[in-house]
C-alpha cells in the first residue's frame, strides 16, 4: 500500500509539472511516513512543504492541488490536511483487508519479489584464522547473515563471501612454531587443539625468542613462493581453524559454509596485477620507496593529501590490495550490482578510499553500488570493549556456552513439566537466540553495552519475549487443534483492536524492504516487538476462540495465524530458531 500511495503522489506531481502549476526541474524526493498518533491517518507525507518555496507557493494550497491532482484509485480512503501543510492518508479498509488476505496465502507472508532482483555479493563475518573467533566477531557475523536472509527473501541473488584472514607475517611465526611444536605432539591435531594458547605461544616466542623472528619471516617468503612443506603445514593450519569457525556458525545459526569461504589468499596471485594495472593508469605513485595512490578526495588535519598504500617499500601487499583485488573480482567475475561490506565502523575511511579509487581504476561500474555498512562495538558495563573474566579477549565458543549455561539456570528456576531433554533444547533455543537478539535489536552504527540480565529477560524488546509471544499464540491453535494456516472465512475489523492489529500486520512488506535498502535488522526487531504488543491487547480485548459469531472467530483466527507465521518469519530472518512451548 505505501508503494502505491507514493506512486499515486509522483503521479500527481507529474500532473502538476505538466500545468506548470510546479518547475519541471523539480524532482523531490517523496518520503511516506506511518505517523505516530493514529488520528493522523495511515501515511504522512511533507512533499507539499518540500515544493512549496521552488513553486513559491502557500503550502496548504499546494497540498490541495496536490490532493486534487492524485489519479483516482482504490486504495486512498481519505485525505486530510494538517498543520502547516502535512498531507495525512487514511488506507480503505477493503484494501487493508485484501492485503492482509493475500499475505495469509502467501508463503513469504506477503513480502512482494523485487521487480528487478539484483546481484549481491555481501562480506560479512570475516575472522582472523590466527585466532579462535572472539566476541569481537559477533557483530559482522550475525548482522550480514540477517541482511543476507532479507535479500534473499526478497529474490535476490545473495552471495556471501568470507573474507578470512589467512596470509600474512603472523602465519610465518604460528608455522614456525608448528614446526616445533608438530616435534613434541603425537599429532597436528593435538598440536593445534587450542588455537588461543597456540597463538600466544608463539607470539611470545616471536617477541621474546631470539632468531625466531628471523625464521618465521623466512617461512612466509617460502610460503608466499608455493614452498610445498610450508604450504602443507599452513594448510592444517587453515582446516583447524575453518573447523573451528563453523562450529561456531553452527551454534548460532548463521548460514555460512566453507563453501563461502573466499580468504586473502585467494587473491595473492593477483595482487601484482592490481599494482601494475594502476601504474599503468597513471594513479600510482612512488612515496618514500612505497607504491601509493593519493586522491584529491582525502586530506588529512594539515590539507596533505592521504595515501593508499598498495605496496611496501620491501615489495609486500597490505589490505588495501587485497581489496582492490576483491572488490574487481566480486564486480567484474560475479557479476555483483550490489557489493555490501558488514564490517567494524572504524574503518570507515577505508572503505571510502577504496570505493572510490575502484570507480577511478574501472574496478567497479557507477551502476555498482559499493556499501560500507559499518557497525560499533560490543561494551562491557563498565563502557569499555568487552572483556572475559579474566580481563582477555572473550572466545565466541566461551561466550555462548555461559548464555546456555545462564539459561538453563532460569528455566530451572521457573520450573516446568518439560523433560531434561526439552529444557537442554529450551536453553540452547533461549541462549544463543538471546546473545544475537540483544545486538540486532540494536542499531547497529551504535556501540551497544553487553547486559546478561536485560538480554535474557522476559520482558521488553528481548528475545524471551518474542519467543514466549509466538508460543502464547500458536497455543490457541494447539487448544483449537488447527494448524496456522488452517482457517477459513474472511478477515473482519468490526474492532479498534482488530483494527490496529491488522494494520501492524500490514506493515511486515515495508519493514523487509526497509531492511534490505539499509541493512539495518533492527528495524525488523522493533517492529516484531510492535506486533507482538499489539496481539497482546488485541488478545486481552478480543474474545478469539469463544467469539460469540463463527465468522468474527474465523476472523480473529487468521489474524492470530498470520501473526504467528509473521513472528517466525522475522525470527527466521534474524537466524533464530522459535519454539512450540514454554
Amino acid at each position: 500500500m505505501k508503494q502505491q500511495i507514493e506512486e499515486l503522489l509522483h503521479a500527481a506531481v507529474a500532473a502538476l509539472i505538466a500545468a506548470k502549476s510546479i518547475p519541471a526541474d523539480v524532482q523531490p524526493r517523496i518520503q511516506l511516513d506511518r505517523p505516530r498518533d493514529k488520528s493522523h491517518g495511515d501515511f504522512a507525507t511533507n512533499l507539499a512543504l518540500m515544493l512549496a518555496k521552488p513553486a513559491k507557493q502557500n503550502p496548504r494550497a499546494l497540498a490541495e492541488a496536490i490532493i486534487a491532482a492524485i489519479p483516482e484509485n482504490a486504495v486512498i480512503g481519505k485525505t486530510e490536511i494538517a498543520g502547516p501543510g502535512f498531507i495525512n492518508f487514511t488506507v480503505d479498509r477493503s484494501q487493508l483487508i485484501a492485503q492482509l488476505e493475500t499475505a495469509f496465502a502467501d508463503k513469504r507472508c506477503g513480502v512482494p519479489l523485487a521487480e528487478k532482483p539484483q546481484t549481491v555479493v555481501i562480506d560479512y563475518s570475516s575472522p582472523n584464522l590466527a585466532k579462535e573467533m572472539h566476541v569481537g566477531h559477533l557483530r559482522s557475523t550475525i548482522i550480514g547473515d540477517a541482511v543476507a536472509r532479507t535479500l534473499s527473501l526478497q529474490g535476490h541473488k545473495v552471495i556471501p563471501q568470507n573474507h578470512v584472514g589467512d596470509w600474512g607475517t603472523q602465519f610465518g611465526m604460528l608455522l614456525a612454531h608448528m614446526e616445533d611444536s608438530l616435534q613434541e605432539a603425537s599429532s597436528d591435531e593435538l598440536a593445534l587443539s587450542d588455537l588461543e594458547t597456540f597463538y600466544k605461544a608463539a607470539k611470545k616466542r616471536f617477541d621474546d625468542e631470539e632468531g625466531f623472528a628471523d625464521r618465521a619471516r623466512a617461512l612466509v617468503v617460502k610460503l608466499q613462493s608455493g614452498d610445498a612443506y610450508c604450504k602443507s603445514l599452513w594448510q592444517k593450519f587453515i582446516d583447524t581453524s575453518l573447523a573451528h569457525c563453523q562450529e561456531v556458525y553452527d551454534r548460532l545459526g548463521v548460514q555460512l559454509t566453507r563453501a563461502d569461504v573466499m580468504a586473502e589468499s585467494a587473491y595473492n596471485d593477483d595482487l601484482a596485477k592490481v599494482v601494475v594495472d594502476l601504474r599503468e593508469q597513471g594513479l600510482l605513485v612512488e612515496n618514500q620507496g612505497a607504491q601509493c595512490v593519493f586522491l584529491d578526495e582525502f586530506k588529512g588535519k594539515e590539507d596533505e593529501p592521504l595515501p593508499i598504500i598498495v605496496q611496501k617499500k620491501d615489495g609486500g601487499y597490505l589490505y588495501a590490495t587485497t581489496d582492490l583485488a576483491a572488490v574487481r573480482y566480486r564486480a567484474g567475475t560475479l557479476g555483483a550490482d550490489r557489493v555490501i561490506y558488514v564490517v567494524d565502523a572504524r574503518q570507515s575511511l577505508h572503505f571510502q578510499q577504496i570505493f572510490t579509487l575502484c570507480r577511478k581504476a574501472g574496478y567497479a561500474s557507477e551502476s555498482t553500488s559499493l556499501e560500507h555498512l559499518g557497525f560499533g562495538m560490543v561494551l562491557g558495563k563498565d563502557g569499555r570493549p568487552y572483556k572475559s573474566r579474566d580481563g582477555g579477549v572473550t572466545k565466541l565458543a566461551d561466550l555462548l556456552d555461559e548464555s546456555e549455561r545462564r539459561a538453563a539456570e532460569l528455566i530451572a528456576a521457573k520450573g516446568t513439566d518439560f523433560s531434561a531433554e526439552e529444557q537442554a533444547n529450551v536453553a540452547r533455543v533461549v541462549g544463543i537466540s538471546s546473545v544475537k537478539y540483544a545486538d540486532l535489536s540494536k542499531n547497529r552504527t551504535s556501540d551497544y553495552v553487553f547486559d546478561w540480565d536485560t538480554m535474557l529477560s522476559f520482558e521488553g524488546n528481548t528475545a524471551p519475549y518474542l519467543l514466549y509471544a509466538y508460543t502464547r499464540v500458536n497455543s490457541i491453535f494447539q487448544k483449537a487443534g488447527l494448524a496456522l494456516h488452517e482457517v477459513s472465512g474472511a478477515i473482519q475489523l468490526p474492532t479498534e483492536q482488530d483494527e490496529t492489529l491488522a494494520n501492524k500486520l500490514a506493515q511486515f512488506p515495508e519493514i523487509i524492504a526497509s531492511v534490505g535498502n539499509k541493512g539495518m535488522p533492527h528495524f525488523l526487531c522493533g517492529y516484531m516487538f510492535e506486533l507482538a504488543g499489539a496481539f497482546s491487547s488485541f488478545y486481552e480485548a478480543c474474545p478469539i476462540l469463544n467469539a460469540d459469531d463463527e465468522t468474527i472467530k474465523q476472523s480473529r483466527l487468521k489474524l492470530a495465524g498470520l501473526t504467528a507465521r509473521i513472528l517466525a518469519q522475522g525470527l527466521e530472518l534474524l537466524g533464530i530458531d522459535t519454539l512450540e512451548r514454554m
